[in-house]
């Protein structure tokens, strides 16, 4: 990365534009930077990381005074910076926040942060982030290099030269922490820890659940064997086995007590839990045990039951035998009394279906003898038609047809003179129009020659006024600068009158006051008067008898001077005092209101010239008036300029539409001429072709209307008589049907019809009548052949028998299913709790290799060193290698520095360590024991390494330019030669390197220099 120019304005010392261009050091690569102490050196550094990262290092955790204190309120600030990343260039531009003057009304508004950055191409700059946070992104993402990094490779500022070398081991790993973004194996370590503590959690979790599910199996076993001597069989009754209840044991023989007699969960070992496990199997084939012997008493019980269900069942289906036959025998009653009822609808229901095979021939002859009448109806409607377009009354259907075929005939003959007759209208309305315009034309042309006739004098006119308005507007400036020097005179002389009464107050003002000091002076004279005149008076009222005077001595006082009665107090004589001297105040301000007032009335009298504001106004008024004239001619003279060439552009136009004109009279003429010929033709044919009809048309649609007529009368007589021979056979077809289906006639058909709906509700009544007759009697038949007796059966004593059979299997079936479900849930919590109990050894060996690794990476071992420490102090090597490489020459071999993992004391870091080895002595020493010159050549050194490692791990960035910002002062004449041939080794691949110091040597060794010195007025300027 390559700095090329750096500007200032408003930035700390410096109030004006300065302009740094590194780009003129490129060839000398070493440049000094020079000037005073407090002049504004690091301030250019300073502006540098402020328009790139919008930080100053100096002012970290402190007030940001950025702007300069000696801007005025409008002076702006703005700190832009170019340079080189890659293969773009780059402007930066920062202005920071800062109070500035409102741009309407009065008071101070906050200019807030800007920030933008571009790139520059061609002497242009296209920017590309706007904002704050769009900067930074842009920043990051180009320069590749954080503030920290940027300020220690590139800009090592006063203050950090040697921070990292003499740095204790917490401070170094905060630095490398920033430099190499190694906080990421903080987090490493923080998750391994996490893994840890979750690990050894899952254990103490697993324990915990361990110790639960043997709690509730233990309680299910309890209830087992509670349960087995509560509900279990009698004696001589199920099991076999006379020692299956001592496998429950009590506790302290080794089985499964309460909660209380076991260890606390946590502290449970491995053989307690193994014992109450195998004390848990045993309870679970116990429970196999009492399993089986409910199920031989649910089985018994269930052998009894079911013999009183067959008993109560066949009593039960007696009495509803007998209870069906009582009902049967009262419904086949009800059906026989409604016998008549059925045989009538019946032989209603036979006739309606008779009726059936009627009822299409009587719709049909219905419809035929509608259809006869509507056909009638319609020849009645066609004769009225032909009678009214014809009067050779009627005729049959075929002389219809030819006199229809006829009409059409003519008016096939009759229809290309139609067309004829349709367009002369158009054709007379288009003659018509064409002898208008031919008019409107004439007209045209003479109001053409009349415009252009009167055009040459028109033009004499524009240029006669024109000439007299250019005249009269020769003198509008003269009249504009009059009316500018007049309108001041007067603002200056009425002025001037305000000032004059403003003079005359303030002179009364200041007569007033300076009598009133006068007064005041006298006032003060006559008190001191007074008061010296009554002083033996006051001094008398002090005495006391045996007690000395303060002016004689004496003790004895016998005569004392009376107190006059108007005698003046100190209080007094200091009230007349401030009263003067607030009178010679007033007097003082009054005088000074005076003379400004004066010094203001002659400065408006001279600007008035001496004259009065009545003689100023009357000329103000005529140069006014001068100046409008002039204006106004100006006005008139641009008008008629404008007027003149319009008319040029008129008379042109005008010849334009004389010549078109002209040649469209011509071709109208000959277009009327035409179309009058063709009318003449037109109107000859189609009088030839009317006869004695007002028009063809009116002829065309008369036959038109006889064709229609005749053929409308011709189809109604047809359909008339096809409708009267079909109404006619349709009423033979009905009344043979009505004999044929066994009626009298055709009326006693359509009475016995009856719709669908109808007859299904007949069949469905006689239907389900004859089918309830049917079923009752059968079922009655089969209950009388049983022989069942007239009294009800008793079946309550059965079905008591019952329910106490079933109670004793329900209190069966209860206790099987309870012995089911305890040995289930026995059986589910003894496999929970074995696996449980592998669970728990995973978990122990996983917690164990976690616990290791979080050991480890946290730093809990022998070098007290973590996971991050561990991979910054290999970055510290390799800052070590390349510092040393330059530490060699400096020091001619004497010194190298070297990383140390040595244990630091107390809670310091471990691993980060640096030495410095003494080659002539052999021993490795602290940093803290080198001189203050030996001090600042490994501090360089190590700050070279420094920047070389983090610029590798930034992507390789190459630095093309370096500021030093450190005390070379302290480097005696053979160091500070050893120190110049490093910073002159820096020049390798053009590299250009800026130095801050004071030293009179490198003043005279670094011929490029750049100075900064303070102004008179106290802000810095800068001089290449």
């Amino acid at each position: 990365m390559r700095i090329h120019r750096v500007e200032i304005e408003g930035f700390g010392p410096f109030r004006g534009r300065q302009i740094v261009d590194l780009d003129a050091y490129a060839a000398d690569g070493l440049f000094l930077i020079g000037g005073r102490t407090g002049a504004g050196k690091s301030s250019i550094l300073d502006a540098v990381a402020f328009a790139i990262f919008g930080a100053v290092p100096r002012y970290e955790g402190g007030e940001k005074r950025l702007r300069s204190d000696h801007c005025a309120p409008d002076d702006p600030t703005l700190v832009s910076v170019e340079l080189t990343s890659g293969d773009t260039r780059w402007r930066i531009e920062r202005s920071p926040e800062y109070e500035r003057p409102k741009k309407r009304g009065e008071g101070m508004t906050t200019s807030p942060a800007t920030a933008r950055m571009g790139e520059v191409a061609g002497g242009d700059v296209v920017w590309r982030a706007a904002k704050d946070r769009d900067v930074a992104t842009l920043v990051a993402e180009e320069i590749g290099l954080t503030k920290d990094q940027f300020l220690q490779v590139i800009l090592l500022a006063q203050g950090r030269f040697a921070e990292f070398l003499l740095a204790g081991n917490n401070d170094r790993q905060k630095l490398l922490r920033t430099l190499f973004g190694s906080r990421r194996f903080e987090d490493y370590e923080k998750e391994i820890e996490r893994r840890r503590v979750d690990a050894e959690a899952a254990v103490a979790d697993g324990r915990r659940t361990l110790d639960a599910v043997l709690v509730h199996a233990e309680a299910l076993a309890a209830q087992l064997s509670a349960r087995g001597g509560a509900d279990g069989p009698g004696p001589g009754e199920g099991s076999d086995d006379p020692g299956a209840d001592e496998a429950l044991v009590a506790p302290g023989d080794g089985g499964v007590g309460p909660a209380g007699d076991r260890p606390a969960p946590g502290t449970t070992s491995a053989s307690a839990e193994e014992h109450r496990l195998a004390d848990l199997a045993h309870a679970e084939s116990r429970a196999r045990h009492e399993i089986e012997t409910a199920e031989a008493a649910e089985a018994e019980a269930r052998r009894r039951r079911d013999a009183a269900s067959t008993a109560y069942d066949r009593l039960r289906a007696d009495r509803e035998k007998q209870t069906q036959r009582d009902r049967l025998r009262a419904t086949l009653d009800a059906l026989e009394a409604r016998a008549d009822e059925i045989d009538v609808a019946r032989d209603q229901l036979g006739a309606a279906r008779r009726a059936e095979s009627v009822r299409g021939a009587i719709d049909a002859a219905t419809r035929a003898l509608a259809a006869a009448a509507a056909a009638a109806d319609a020849v009645d409607a066609a004769r009225r038609a032909w009678s009214a377009v014809s009067d050779d009354g009627d005729h049959d259907p075929a002389a219809l047809d030819a006199i229809a075929a006829e009409a059409q005939q003519h008016i096939g003959e009759w229809q290309p003179a139609r067309d004829v007759e349709r367009g002369i209208a158009a054709k007379e309305r288009a003659l018509a129009e064409l002898r208008a315009d031919e008019q409107a034309q004439a007209q045209a042309l003479a109001e053409l020659a009349t415009a252009l006739t009167a055009i040459p004098a028109e033009r004499a006119r524009l240029d006669e006024a024109a000439t007299v308005a250019a005249t009269a507007a020769a003198g509008a400036v003269h009249a504009a600068d009059r009316v500018a020097s007049l309108s001041a005179q007067l603002d200056a002389a009425r002025e001037g009158v305000r000032l004059a009464e403003a003079y005359a107050q303030a002179s009364q003002a200041a007569d007033a006051a300076l009598r009133a000091r006068e007064a005041a002076d006298a006032h003060l004279a006559d008190l001191h008067r007074r008061r010296l005149g009554g002083i033996a008076g006051e001094l008398a009222a002090k005495l006391v008898d045996g007690q000395a005077c303060v002016v004689c001595g004496a003790t004895a006082h016998p005569s004392p001077a009376p107190r006059a009665d108007d005698h003046v107090t100190a209080d007094e004589i200091d009230a007349a005092e401030e009263s003067k001297s607030a009178a010679s105040r007033a007097e003082l301000a009054a005088s000074d209101a005076r003379r400004d007032a004066q010094r203001a009335l002659a400065d408006a009298e001279a600007r008035a010239g001496g004259r009065a504001v009545g003689p100023v106004e009357d000329d103000l008024v005529q140069a006014r008036a001068e100046r409008d004239a002039a204006d106004a001619a100006s006005a008139e003279l641009s008008r008629l300029e404008a007027a003149k060439h319009e008319l040029v552009a008129r008379e042109q136009r005008l010849d334009r539409e004389r010549e078109e004109a002209d040649t469209a009279r011509a071709e109208r003429a000959a277009a009327i001429r035409s179309l009058d010929d063709e009318l003449a033709r037109d109107r000859a044919a189609v009088g030839a072709a009317c006869g004695d009809a007002p028009s063809i048309a009116a002829r065309i649609d008369a036959e038109r209307d006889r064709a229609a007529a005749a053929t409308g009368l011709a189809q109604a007589l047809r359909a008339a008589a096809r409708a009267e021979e079909v109404a006619t056979d349709a009423a033979d077809a009905v009344a043979e049907a009505a004999t044929a289906a066994g009626f009298l006639d055709v009326e006693s058909a359509r009475a016995a019809i009856l719709d669908a709906e109808r007859q299904e509700a007949l069949d469905s009544r006689i239907a389900g009548h004859d089918a309830d007759l049917r079923n009752t009697k059968a079922t009655l038949v089969d209950l009388e052949l049983l022989v069942l007796p007239e009294e009800p059966v008793d079946v309550d004593a059965a079905a008591h028998a019952l329910a106490d059979a079933a109670a004793d299997l329900d209190h069966a079936v209860a206790r099987l299913a309870a012995m089911r479900q305890l040995a289930t849930g026995l059986a589910d919590a003894l496999a929970h709790a074995e696996d449980a109990y592998a669970a728990i050894a995973d978990a122990a060996r996983e917690a164990s290799v976690v616990r290791a690794l979080a050991d480890a990476v946290a730093g809990r071992n022998m070098k007290k060193m973590d996971l991050e420490t561990f991979v910054l102090a290999a970055e510290l090597e390799g800052i070590v290698e390349a510092a040393n490489r330059r530490l060699a020459d400096m020091s001619a071999g004497r010194y190298a520095l070297q990383h140390t993992d040595a244990l630091a004391y107390r809670n310091a870091a471990s691993g980060l360590g640096l030495e410095v080895m003494d080659r002539y002595t052999g021993q490795a020493r602290p940093p803290r024991s080198l001189s203050g010159g030996e001090t600042f050549l490994a501090s360089l050194a190590l700050a070279l390494g420094l920047a070389e490692v983090v610029t590798n791990r930034a992507g390789g960035i190459t630095l093309d330019t370096l500021f030093i910002d450190e005390g070379f002062g302290s480097l005696d004449a053979e160091t500070l030669e050893v120190a110049m041939r490093t910073l002159d080794g820096l020049r390798e691949g053009g590299r250009t390197v800026g130095i801050i110091s004071h030293v009179e040597a490198m003043k005279e060794q670094i011929p490029a220099q750049l100075r900064v010195e303070r102004s008179p007025q106290g802000w810095s300027t800068v001089t290449q």
